[in-house]
Parts: structure tokens; sequence; C-alpha cells
């Protein structure tokens, strides 16, 4: 059975990033019936807290990725680590060193300055030396020969032995090093499958000389392209949002989050998907090699994609909230119908929320482009409409554009020379639903005395 595992540090909020690592582990194990786990790797005790810890475990459970089994914490396990120190030490595999920082400095430079490598060079290797508070625990790394990385996603990486020095595995205080851990941690797990970002490529030869030490079976490894901005540097807040939290408060849904990421370095001939076919037709060959780059406006475009194909009462259930924090109750007049209406004029729950403002709020300003573009120079289209639009008795969306239909005919204009000045009027922008239901959603009274405001603004 495949075993894939989400291996976060607890150090920040759950990263975009991270949060596409998890999803291609889920998916994987899902896809194969295997097991997919959590594990806290939280021994930077300075920097790890409780409330990061649970910010990435609830975020990833909003998603739908849930690990099988309890999450386990690797600073709750020091004892494990100490007994596989010890199984090293016992076969010869390990050795204390007692070289001081002052002396590794020594020997980098040295090495630099013979045009070397800066490595650690071996030196307490055979010294037999006793552990002490002054010494920490390197493992015997292979000196000859080669290791070879299979990559599900690259393919075979090889590594030459005589290029990776000897790590260290216990620091002087005792406390296991990331690598170690790591290694043991997959183990205890039965882990087998390891998706983790390429960053790590040059960790896992170490970590495959570990699991030999220790006689572990080896891991199959699947190396994803980092996440880079546009610029093709390395995601951060200068390109876009980073945290799934920030997503989330966008009004960003967890379906459009889900079917965002996995785009990202994978790819599909249906390019809008749900969970669960995303876990029919993924596979890990058709993960590219290279960077993956984050397109806020991609993103976007698979948000409304999503947000289209939810219905009418799946929409209002999931846009509620963002009413709720514009001061907009779901009992004000044409609530339902403002907010289908208004679906598509955005890309997230958050913006689609904001642009209904126009219906349940008075006015508080004109968009300033679109008075420069359209409203000037519209006071006698706007007193003519004003006053067609006075005399309709049914006051409904088909009576309503056969009355601008009028409009447009008496002066010979192009839509936009009448429709535009008159959503402005109506809702202060040029974005809106049509402007016939525009009308209709906002009733006569309301649309005559917008129409008033905006010649007398323009006057």
């Amino acid at each position: 059975m495949k075993i894939t595992r989400f291996a976060p540090s607890p150090t920040g909020n759950l990263h975009i990033g991270g949060v596409r690592t998890a999803l291609f582990n889920f998916v994987f194990s899902k896809q194969v019936g295997g097991l997919f786990l959590i594990r806290i790797e939280d021994t930077d005790r300075e920097r790890s807290k409780k409330e990061y810890e649970e910010d990435i475990i609830s975020g990833l459970e909003w998603l739908g990725i849930s690990a099988d089994k309890t999450p386990i914490r690797q600073s709750e396990r020091s004892d494990v680590y100490q007994k596989a120190a010890e199984k090293l030490i016992d076969s010869g595999n390990a050795y204390w060193c007692d070289c001081s920082p002052e002396d590794l400095e020594a020997m980098r430079e040295q090495q630099m300055a013979a045009g070397k490598k800066p490595m650690y060079d071996g030196r307490s290797r055979d010294l037999g030396l006793e552990r002490s508070k002054n010494t920490v625990l390197r493992l015997a790394t292979p000196i000859d020969g080669e290791t070879i990385v299979k990559d599900l996603i690259r393919g075979d990486i090889t590594f030459k032995n005589s290029e990776l020095d000897d790590l260290i595995l216990l620091r002087s205080d005792g406390t296991p090093t990331y690598h170690f851990c790591n290694v043991v941690d997959d183990y205890d797990q039965g882990i087998t499958t390891v998706i983790r970002g390429e960053d790590h490529i040059s960790n896992t030869p170490r970590q495959i000389h570990i699991q030999k030490a220790l006689g572990y079976n080896e891991l199959e490894y699947a190396h994803l392209p980092l996440v880079l901005g546009e610029d093709k540097k390395r995601l951060s807040k200068r390109h876009a949002a980073t945290s799934l939290n920030a997503y989330k408060e966008m009004g960003f849904t967890k379906e459009s989050i889900i079917n965002a990421l996995a785009l990202l370095g994978w790819s599909t001939e249906n390019e809008i998907f749900s969970m669960n076919e995303l876990i029919k037709s993924f596979n890990l060959k058709n993960v590219q090699k290279g960077a993956a780059v984050f397109d806020l406006k991609r993103f976007n475009w698979v948000s409304s994609q999503h947000l289209a194909k939810l219905n009418d009462d799946a929409f209002i259930e999931a846009i509620h909230p963002f009413m709720e924090d514009e001061g907009i109750d779901d009992v004000a007049p044409n609530y339902k119908e403002i907010l289908i209406a208004m679906r598509t004029s955005k890309t997230n729950l958050k913006e689609i929320a904001y642009a209904t403002r126009p219906f349940f709020f008075e006015l508080e300003e004109y968009d300033e482009k679109g008075v420069n573009k359209f409203l000037k120079g519209s006071l006698e289209t706007l007193t003519f409409a004003l006053e067609t639009l006075s005399k309709i008795s049914e006051w409904n969306e088909t009576e309503l554009d056969m009355a601008l239909i009028n409009v447009r005919d008496y002066f010979n204009l192009p839509i936009p020379k009448v429709n535009q000045p008159m959503r402005i009027a109506l809702v202060g922008s040029t974005i809106s639903p049509s402007l016939g239901l525009t009308l209709e959603l906002f009733g006569k009274e309301k649309s005559l005395e917008r129409i008033k405001k905006a010649i007398d603004f323009i006057s």
C-alpha cells in the first residue's frame, strides 16, 4: 500500500506552495487506495508555534485534505531518535566529532583557497571519540561510489558520494537534526512515497545514506517544481498573497483553490475539475520539471468558472458570510435576485459582495475614470432617458430594454454612449448586470432618483 505524507514546519501560516505539496500527496495516495499522513516538524523550538500548527491542519481540513491518522509531532519523539542514533553508533555507521566552529571555519577556508568544495573532511571519523558536551554525532557517509535517486518525475538523478560529507545527526546538546528526524519518522510512519519540492533534491541522497545505515527500505521520490512569481523568482507577497488564509478571506472557494493549485506544474485536458475528478485523472508523469509560474489572472479565471458552476442556492450560501461582512442582510429587497445577477461581476465572493453595495446603500461616489469617459457630456442623453423612463408603467426588464433602444435611436448613438452613463448613474461604475435588469432590480423610484442625481452631478 502506498503511503504519502505532508511534513510542514509550524513556523508560519499555511503557504499555498505547501498546500499544493499536500494536495499532490493526498491525491496520489487516494488514487491508489493508500494513506495520506501529516507530520508536524516542530524541532525548531523558537520559531514553532501551536497556532501555526492549528492553522495548517485546519486549513487543509477546510480544503478536504485530511490525514488518515492522527498527525505526529517531532517534538514528542525524542526517545525514538535517540534509539535510532544508538543503533547507528553500535553498527559503526556514526561517530562522535569534537571539531570546534573555529576548526570547521579554518577547514572550509583552506578548501576554498585550494579550489575545492567546502565540506567536512571526516577528520574525526577514525578517532574513536566518546560522547561529551562538545561532540556532535556524524554519519559515516560512504566515500566511494554513487547514490542514485529514482525520481518519479525527473527520472534517475545521480550523486557522487565523494561530494557528500558526513552530516551531523545529533547536535552537541543531543537534539536531532532535520535529516535524521525525517528519515526515522518516514520509517516509523510507513511512508512509501515522498512527494515534495525540488528544493529538497540535494537532501535526498543524504537521507538515502541514513536509510541504508539504519537498514531501512529505500523510498519512492517525486520532486515537484517550485512555485515562482511571474518574474521567475520564488513566490512571495510582492507577487500575490501567499497564505491559504488570504485566499479564503478574499472569497475564493475551496474548489477553485484546489483546482488552481493543481494546475501549478501539472497539466490536463480539462482545466476545470473537482477534487474527485482530480483524483481520477492525476498522474505524476504529467508534472512538469520546470518551475511552475503563479499567474493570478489564471487563478481568477479558474475561480470564475467554479462560481459559474454553482447552482443558485449554493452560490447564495457561499457568499452569505461576505454579505454579512458588508452589513447586508438577506431580508433586504431583491437580495437573492441581485446576488444572482451580480455573480459574474467579479472573480471571488468578497469582491462580488462589495460590488452589490450600490443596490443596498446610497452611492458614495462615482468612478472617476467612468465619469471622464462616459458621464461627462451625457447630460442631454440622461435627461431624455429620465423623461422616457418616467413614463413607463410596467417596470420590467423587457419594457426597460425597449425604452433604452428608443433613447439610442432618438440620438442615433451606439449602445455604450447610452448604457454606460446610465450604469454610472445607477451603480457608480460601468460594472453591473444588463442595464434593463439593473433598472428592474432598483425599481422605478430609486432608478429615477439616481438618474436625477447624476444629472445634477454633471450640471
